[in-house]
């Protein structure tokens, strides 16, 4: 099992990143697919999640509700974050992982993932 973030980078407040994670070794539309972040100095934070199964149900942590999107192509077997309006507070490593249901929606339980990235660095400052 192989999930390869990239995309990650330097950007200025207000500017926009699209993260992608590519999925490889195991059967990519039968799970969920998150994004967890972890900020300097903290812990995990729970990000985003889309369904699985051809389902489009998304979901977000208050803190990016309207700024961040999260999609994915089971052909391609890759999940994207796009973020936009970026802010300080959201300069963290972003991993992406997989979970066999919806997971936690607040404090991040690395027991309901099954797969985990490598993460990808987002720097937000001018």
């Amino acid at each position: 099992v192989q999930l390869v973030e990239s995309g990650g980078g330097l950007v200025q407040p207000g500017g926009s990143l699209r993260l992608s994670c590519a999925a490889s070794g195991f059967t990519f539309s039968s799970y969920y697919m998150s994004w967890v972040r972890q900020a300097p100095g903290k812990g995990l934070e729970w990000v985003s999640s889309i369904r699985s199964d051809g389902h489009t149900d998304t979901y977000y942590a208050d803190s990016v509700k309207g700024r961040f999107a999260i999609s994915r192509d089971n052909a391609k077997n890759t999940v994207y974050l796009q973020m936009n309006s970026l802010k300080s507070e959201d300069t963290a490593l972003y991993y992406c992982a997989t979970s066999s249901g919806l997971p936690s929606r607040g404090f991040v339980v690395r027991d309901e993932y099954s797969y985990w990235g490598q993460g990808t660095q987002v720097t937000v400052s001018s």
